[in-house]
């Protein structure tokens, strides 16, 4: 809905440098007098803002009334535009059966938890193999650079079983995908290689099925009424790297300097690692996703009392949402023992994040297993020169440059 002649007040933007853990300031004054007014997003998009817990849930939980189409950042990043059809495969713009015919294939690869199970020692081995490389090499380093996206790297290259000299064809795409300087003809160009990558690889595995994501996924598929095509196969494919890759990683790192600049709490998990898990919860709601979720309304109806009409899109700040009182009266406190709740760091409904349960695991891990072996770990420049990232749907900090006295073998720091 662009073609509106008011001015507009803007999408409150993460401001990093400014909240480096928090939501734009406007969001309490927001919640707490305008939970739901029109905006103008970064790409020029106009869309109504939603601010409060209880709204965000009910448009997220109901595809029927706001759907997926446009895509999740098309407010954010150009390379994002929903103006397209959706393509052959592209299933994250899709609602309702299509949504789910794609849904119900990967679920089982990435969110079972008897697939988790089965993924626990591959995680913990990739976590402890790249701190054993950090280890070797003289401090400081880059916690993001060196550790965390080679971990999640690593991790989702090995579910789909992409060799590690392969890896920087969508560590390039991912770059591309989550610049919003970039538009969609470029964006796509970007993604060409990859595509060609995949396109290859799906190839291969349907001649000759291994135990990967992909060869059990083709598998599973050519068992239904309506087998995936390569072109769908591809997209999916390429949606779980680009998706494991810079997301996860943005957040370890991005947690990891929130525990740091909330020291009671860091000493915390390293007197109980196994707090991990419920820190790792508590890091996805506390930081959340900065940017919102955008939605499309598919018929006229209301939110929160305030009409909305067809084809008008809505965008749901999630961060806000995440320390609305209503969720917990304490919300703008770090709690790493806080109980998890029903926060919406994940998203909420049908297309909440089919990774989830695969980031948490890389979440706790890391969270423990760093807590364990580098009890002495801490910043190594002040705290305000810390950049962040900025024009882009992934937040946290361009690079974490750490020290420590020492790292803990990790059969003495507990693997």
């Amino acid at each position: 809905m662009g073609n509106h002649a008011e001015e507009l007040p803007s999408l409150p933007l993460p401001d990093e440098q400014r909240c480096p853990f928090a939501p734009p300031p406007e969001y309490e004054r927001l919640r707490a007098d305008h939970p739901v007014i029109r905006v103008t997003c970064p790409t020029g998009v106009r869309a109504w803002l939603v601010s409060r817990y209880a709204d965000v849930r009910e448009v997220l939980g109901d595809p029927r009334r706001f759907s997926n189409r446009p895509g999740t950042a098309a407010h954010i990043l150009l390379g994002f535009s929903g103006a397209e059809p959706v393509g052959e495969g592209e299933f994250p713009r899709m609602d309702g059966g299509e949504h789910l015919r794609f849904r119900r294939h990967m679920a089982p690869e990435m969110s079972n938890m008897k697939r988790i199970g089965q993924l626990r020692p591959l995680v913990q081995a990739i976590v402890d193999q790249r701190l054993d490389a950090v280890a070797a090499v003289e401090p400081p380093v880059d916690f993001y650079a060196q550790f965390a996206r080679p971990v999640t790297t690593a991790v989702i290259a090995e579910l789909l079983g992409v060799p590690e000299g392969d890896r920087g064809l969508f560590q390039k795409a991912a770059e591309a995908l989550f610049t919003g300087a970039l538009t969609a003809a470029e964006v796509g160009e970007a993604m060409r290689p990859l595509f060609e990558y995949l396109y290859a690889t799906v190839m291969t595995r349907r001649a000759n099925p291994g135990e990967d994501v992909i060869s059990r996924m083709i598998v599973r598929s050519d068992g239904t009424e309506r087998p995936f095509t390569d072109a769908e196969l591809v997209r999916m494919s390429a949606a779980m790297l680009l998706a494991g890759y810079d997301t996860t990683a943005s957040m370890i790192s991005h947690g990891l300097l929130a525990l740091l600049e909330h020291p009671q709490e860091l000493d915390r998990l390293r007197a109980d690692p196994g707090l991990a898990a419920t820190a790792a919860e508590e890091l996805v709601r506390y930081l959340g996703v900065g940017g919102g979720l955008l939605r499309e309304v598919t018929e006229d109806t209301e939110i929160a009392g305030q009409p909305v009409k067809v084809g008008d899109y809505v965008v749901v700040a999630i961060q806000s949402a995440n320390r609305d009182s209503a969720l917990h009266p304490d919300g703008d406190h770090l709690d790493v023992s806080r109980p998890a709740g029903a926060h919406l760091g994940f998203g909420h409904g049908p297309h909440q994040c089919v990774g989830q349960q695969l980031a948490r695991l890389e979440l706790t891990t890391v969270l423990a297993t760093v807590a364990r072996r580098i009890p002495s770990l801490r910043l190594a420049v002040p705290f305000d020169d810390i950049r962040f990232k900025v024009d882009t749907a992934v937040l946290g900090p361009v690079a974490l440059p750490v020290t420590w006295d020492k790292v803990l073998p990790a059969a003495e720091g507990g693997a």
